[in-house]
């Protein structure tokens, strides 16, 4: 097997099945990689944002999944901004193909599994 990765996936509450699609995915992917769920339902307090910066700081690379939902997204603009500030390749992917929301800071890309495999084979 080759070298697994940790792959830190952002996303709003409101697309937690675009995550959960691209979970699937990931297991059927011959690019292998740990999946790191961060799905956090309570407040974002400071001890959240300890764990998470902890948890992005593990990971070899951060998936944003983008959508209309992100630019409401407290939770999501911070875990892009935390990868930013560690050093963290991103890759921002539109989550939903009729969905082409920009979000400061990051460049969106269309949904292809290419996409998704060459980002994680070129970490």
């Amino acid at each position: 097997m080759a070298d697994t990765k940790v792959i830190f996936v952002a996303f709003a509450i409101e697309d937690e099945k675009q995550r959960n699609l691209l979970k699937g995915q990931a297991l059927h992917t011959q690019s292998p990689f740990d999946y790191v769920d961060m799905s956090v339902k309570e407040a974002y307090e400071t001890e959240w944002k300890t764990k998470v910066r902890t948890r992005i700081k593990r990971s070899d690379g951060l998936i944003a999944l983008i959508s209309e939902s992100s630019l409401t997204s407290s939770g999501q603009k911070w875990e892009i901004a935390c990868a930013k500030e560690e050093g963290i390749p991103i890759l921002a992917i539109w989550a939903y193909s009729d969905d082409r929301t920009t979000v400061e800071g990051v460049s969106a890309k269309k949904w292809e599994w290419d996409t998704i495999a060459d980002f994680i084979d070129g970490l």
